[in-house]
C-alpha cells in the first residue's frame, strides 16, 4: 500500500471547517480505493497561534514541514490581525521557503451550478491559470520613509528575473501542451510596464519555440478581463505574474459561480520540497462557525494534491463524486442553495462509496 505523509494547517476562519471536510472525503476515498493511505498531522498555526506567541508559526516551522509529502492548507487572515502579518507570517514563507513557484488554479463550471455569464455553461469555461508564485509584485522588496510626514514615500518593487520568468513560462507551455486544446494565453501589462513586462513578452517568445505544437497569444491584463467575460470559450491555459494572476483567478472563480469552488496548488515542480494545496476563498470570517462554508474548493484542492502524489485515479473519482453532488442541486448558500457544509460533505462521501464512481 502506498503511504503519504500530509501536513494539515487549517489556520483561520472557515479553514478548520473546510479542511475537516476535505480530510473526511480523502479518508473515505482511501478506504474505498484500498491502495493508499494518508498519514495526517495537524499543525495549529495561524492567527490564534499569533495571539499566543507573537508569530504565525514557530521558527522551525519550515524544517518540520520538510518531512511531509504535501501540505493541505485552509485559509489565513483574521479581522484583528493585520493582513500583511498573517500573509507574510505563514502562507508566503511556506510558498517562498519551499520555492513553490507555480501556483496552479483550475477553473470550470461544475454541473448544477448556474454561472453569472449569460449563455455559458459546463464546457464553455474550462481554464487553468498559472500564477508565478515566487517573485513579481509579491517579492517583498521596497520600503517606507518619513512616516507620518507630508513627504512620506512608500515603494513596492516588483522583481522579475530571467530564471523566474523562464521557468514559469516553460511550466505553462508544458501544461498547455498536455491539455487537449494546446492553447496558451500570456498576460502582461507591457504597454505601461516597459521593463519587467517587456521581458515577460520576450521570454514568452523564446520559450514558445520549444513548443511548436502549442498555439499561444498574449493579452494586456486589462483587456484580458473583458475577454474572460465576453469570450470565455476562447481561453484555455493562462499564465501571468503573481499579482495579475491573483486578480484574474478570483474573477475566474466568480465567473464559474463562486470563490467557494476554486482550488489552488502551490507547486514545486522539481519536487525538492512538499507542495501546498489550498482553496482560494480565504478565511471568510463573516460565515465562520455557521456551518455553511462551501467545501467544494477544498475537495477539488484535495484532488489536485492526489494528482501531484500520483494518485490520478483517486483524484478523478473524487472529482466525479463532487460533480455528481453539485449536479443533484445540493449546494451551499454561496451557490444559491441551502445545504450545509456537513450535508455536502456527507453527500460527497456517499458518492465516493457508490459503485459507479
Amino acid at each position: 500500500m502506498r503511504e503519504y505523509r500530509i501536513a494539515a494547517i487549517p489556520a483561520d476562519g472557515i479553514g478548520p471547517e473546510v479542511i475537516a471536510a476535505g480530510l473526511q472525503a480523502l479518508e473515505t476515498l482511501s478506504q474505498r480505493a484500498g491502495e493508499f493511505r494518508l498519514h495526517v498531522e495537524q499543525f495549529p498555526w495561524g492567527s490564534d497561534y499569533y495571539r499566543k506567541h507573537g508569530v504565525m508559526m514557530p521558527a522551525d516551522g519550515l524544517e518540520r514541514l520538510k518531512a511531509f509529502d504535501a501540505i493541505y492548507f485552509g485559509a489565513v487572515g483574521a479581522p484583528d490581525v493585520p493582513d500583511h502579518i498573517t500573509l507574510w507570517g505563514l502562507r508566503l514563507p511556506i510558498c517562498q521557503g519551499f520555492d513553490q513557484y507555480a501556483n496552479v488554479r483550475p477553473t470550470k463550471i461544475l454541473p448544477g451550478i448556474t454561472p453569472p455569464l449569460r449563455d455559458c455553461g459546463p464546457g464553455d469555461l474550462d481554464w487553468v491559470i498559472v500564477r508565478e508564485n515566487s517573485e513579481g509584485e509579491y517579492a517583498g522588496h521596497g520600503g517606507r520613509a518619513h512616516r507620518g510626514l507630508p513627504e512620506e514615500v512608500a515603494t513596492e518593487v516588483a522583481i522579475f528575473t530571467r530564471v523566474g520568468v523562464t521557468r514559469i513560462m516553460r511550466y505553462a507551455f508544458r501544461l498547455a501542451q498536455a491539455r487537449p486544446r494546446k492553447l496558451l494565453t500570456v498576460v502582461t501589462k507591457s504597454n505601461a510596464q516597459r521593463h519587467g513586462m517587456v521581458m515577460w513578452d520576450e521570454i514568452a517568445e523564446e520559450v514558445s519555440r520549444e513548443f511548436p505544437d502549442v498555439t499561444w497569444d498574449k493579452m494586456l491584463v486589462d483587456a484580458m478581463t473583458m475577454r474572460m467575460v465576453l469570450k470565455p470559450q476562447s481561453l484555455d491555459t493562462i499564465v501571468a505574474t503573481n499579482l495579475h494572476a491573483d486578480i484574474l483567478s478570483d474573477l475566474a472563480a466568480a465567473l464559474a459561480g463562486s470563490l467557494g469552488v476554486a482550488p489552488t496548488g502551490n507547486i514545486d515542480p522539481e519536487r525538492r520540497f512538499p507542495s501546498m494545496f489550498e482553496p482560494i476563498h480565504g478565511s471568510a470570517f463573516d460565515i465562520t462557525g455557521k456551518g455553511i462554508a462551501n467545501p467544494v474548493a477544498t475537495f477539488w484542492t484535495g484532488a489536485q494534491m492526489l494528482e501531484h502524489l500520483g494518485e490520478r485515479e483517486a483524484a478523478a473519482r473524487l472529482m466525479k463524486a463532487v460533480e455528481r453532488v453539485t449536479a443533484s442541486g445540493l449546494l451551499t448558500p454561496d451557490l444559491g442553495g441551502k445545504a450545509t457544509t456537513r450535508e455536502v460533505t456527507e453527500a460527497v462521501c456517499d458518492a465516493i462509496r457508490s459503485a459507479n464512481v
